[in-house]
């Protein structure tokens, strides 16, 4: 009867020593996820100076428009630093997600004046980084997609039964997805017909 307990107890031990492991590989899975977003997100803030050097020399009374766009790379940058440094504190990524969506605004602004300056559309650095640019902004698009894929992945594992146990017991805590969306793509098209 003694080893009949025992080896229930051992088999416990080993039910939760499993669970708490696939926690922790889940868990260093989405952050390494975010990791692959950082790379990419610093690719793109090291390519918009760049940009704005470019359309400076042509664009040259559109101070405002290139000022905002470093002010919103710089907040990005501070943002991306402090959810990098913990991936799972969900105010640093709904700040990191904010300041996408202020960045993308002030790039959109940077575009839309450049059309209006055929010579700046034509210099081949300016296309060279725009072309970076939309390359990166793919990439970007990938790794928040195997982030929040790992996020969702391990936030079921923490939350199903028996997992939850385990999660609740040893501090692990629920992970926020990255959405980074600009007001653009939220607003909802209005067809009209005539």
């Amino acid at each position: 009867m003694g080893w009949v307990i025992l080896i229930v107890i051992a088999g416990l031990v080993v039910w939760a020593v499993g669970v708490f492991n696939r926690l922790v590989a889940a868990r260093n899975a989405f952050k390494n996820a975010f990791a692959q977003i950082d790379v990419q997100l610093t690719r793109r803030y090291d390519l918009i100076p760049n940009l704005v050097e470019t359309a400076k020399g042509y664009i040259k009374h559109e101070r405002e428009t290139l000022e905002a766009v470093i002010a919103a790379r710089n907040v990005a940058a501070a943002g991306l630093k402090q959810a990098a440094a913990n991936p799972t504190d969900a105010g640093a990524l709904q700040a990191l997600s904010s300041a996408e969506g202020v960045l993308g605004g002030a790039l959109g602004r940077l575009l839309a004046v450049s059309e209006a300056y055929p010579d700046l559309k034509a210099n081949q650095t300016m296309q060279q980084l725009m072309e970076e640019l939309t390359s990166t902004e793919n990439r970007v698009s990938f790794a928040r997609q195997a982030f929040n894929d790992g996020v969702m992945s391990y936030n079921t594992l923490r939350e199903q039964f028996p997992g939850n146990l385990i999660a609740n017991n040893f501090g692990f805590q629920p992970a926020a997805f990255l959405e980074i969306e600009s007001a653009e793509k939220r607003a909802v098209p209005q067809v009209k017909f005539t």
